[in-house]
């Protein structure tokens, strides 16, 4: 008998190649099968075939997205905002931090945030031992960019760091160049980890930050009009093309201001296809990024498809950090995101007013994490470093309004009160 079984929906999972009709059955927090379509749900609970039916018709269900890189150190720094209440309507059911926490804060990240967390958390550890506790200039004093101490700290952490973090940009590396880099290049090969690299405005240019990247790490903000060198009238640049030979994985990193159209259309004629990410913080969540979701449209408004914008924010983040999730395979944690699929056009801007007409909107009505649907969470307000204008103000009362009739829907006060099983459980 299986606990859960959601039936008739279209089953998007790239990982396993399926696009099609199917039934998603779940027992013991783990996918038990994806088979053809059934009975129908009163007949599945009379014959016993599962202990909770939900009918999904006319629904895209897709493995728990996978957002590469993401700000959750909430309460802690800066950029840092809460998962949970983003978490339950976007379908984010695994989140990993890009380097909100270095050496002398990797243990409250994990210990205050993932594991308290009804999401799946992992981190990239920052080369700097600051963090992200400012804006920017972490990267100024080299004192803190011990990578024998940062080394050791994740070590001691296993699993829940899956990488290295790095943001190579003049207002965060001031005078010292390149140094940061090559540090955070010694730490990823220490840690046979993945080194993501953040780019914006040079010095440090892409020609000179590319040579350093090996194949599996990663360039974050790749489709960001800051960088000068990173593609030209008529595709990339040679840095940026040898970094693609290369094997480095390009990530969009979309965030407050690193996403422009143009640019993701020219990588995309080059035969780039980015991993998709939202870059959520507590600024960009208000604007423009909002969710992973409005991301996943945005990439369709540039001309990818729906299997491949699933693609590039399930499976394909999840094997670039080593991650057990991004597939409804048989074994797998039963992660499950389920959606209305909404005809457009949709008008959806980048970050410079640019303007693209995305064919379908996906809007969450379903977020499940090992099996359990995770409740309708308010946000806290912004701090007060976030100003909002009118108009975030007014879309964000909207939403909190929106969050508190979903709540009062909910049949019983004990629907959620079994805890999740907790990172490393």
């Amino acid at each position: 008998m299986w606990d859960l079984l959601l039936r008739g929906g279209r089953v998007v999972d790239p990982a396993s190649g399926h696009d099609r009709a199917a039934d998603v059955a779940v027992r013991d927090g783990r996918i038990a099968e994806v088979l053809p379509t059934g009975p129908s749900e009163a007949e599945a609970q009379e014959t016993g075939t599962a202990a909770e039916v939900v009918d999904v018709r006319g629904k895209l269900v897709t493995p728990g997205l996978v957002d590469a890189h993401t700000h959750v150190w909430h309460g802690a720094g800066y950029w840092g905002l809460d998962p949970t209440p983003v978490a339950w309507r976007t379908g984010v059911t695994t989140w990993i931090d890009a380097g909100s926490a270095g050496a002398y804060a990797m243990d409250g990240l994990r210990r205050h945030v993932a594991e308290p967390a009804d999401v799946r958390v992992h981190a990239l550890i920052n080369v700097s031992g600051l963090g992200l506790v400012a804006e920017t200039g972490e990267h100024r004093v080299l004192d803190h960019l011990d990578v024998d101490a940062a080394a050791s700290v994740a070590a001691r952490q296993g699993g829940f760091v899956r990488g290295v973090k790095a943001r190579i940009d003049a207002r965060t590396v001031g005078e010292n160049g390149l140094e940061p880099l090559h540090r955070a290049v010694r730490l990823a090969r220490v840690l046979e980890r993945p080194l993501m690299v953040h780019v914006g405005y040079g010095p440090p240019t892409i020609a000179e930050i590319a040579p350093l990247l090996s194949e599996g790490d990663v360039l974050t903000h790749c489709a960001s009009g800051a960088p000068a060198d990173l593609v030209t009238g008529d595709g990339l640049t040679d840095a940026a093309e040898r970094a693609l030979d290369a094997g480095v994985v390009f990530d969009l990193g979309h965030g407050s201001g690193a996403f422009a159209y143009d640019v993701l259309e020219t990588e995309l004629a080059a035969g780039v296809r980015p991993l998709v990410s939202s870059d959520l913080h507590i600024r960009s969540v208000y604007g423009p990024a909002f969710d992973l979701p409005t991301v996943m449209a945005k990439m369709m408004a540039a001309g990818l498809g729906l299997y491949e914008v699933v693609e590039a924010a399930t499976v394909r983040p999840a094997r670039t950090f080593g991650l057990e999730a991004g597939t409804l395979a048989p074994g797998a944690p039963a992660d499950i995101a389920v959606f209305d699929v909404q005809e457009g056009p949709f008008p959806l801007p980048d970050v410079h007013g640019g303007l693209r007409q995305a064919p379908v909107q996906l809007r969450n009505t379903a977020t499940y994490v090992a099996g359990r649907l995770l409740p309708p969470s308010a946000s806290d307000a912004p701090p007060p470093w976030v100003p909002l204008s009118p108009a975030q103000q007014h879309a964000e009362t909207g939403r909190q309004q929106r969050t508190r009739e979903s709540v009062q829907h909910l049949t019983s006060p004990d629907d959620f009160d079994e805890p999740f099983p907790r990172h490393g459980a």
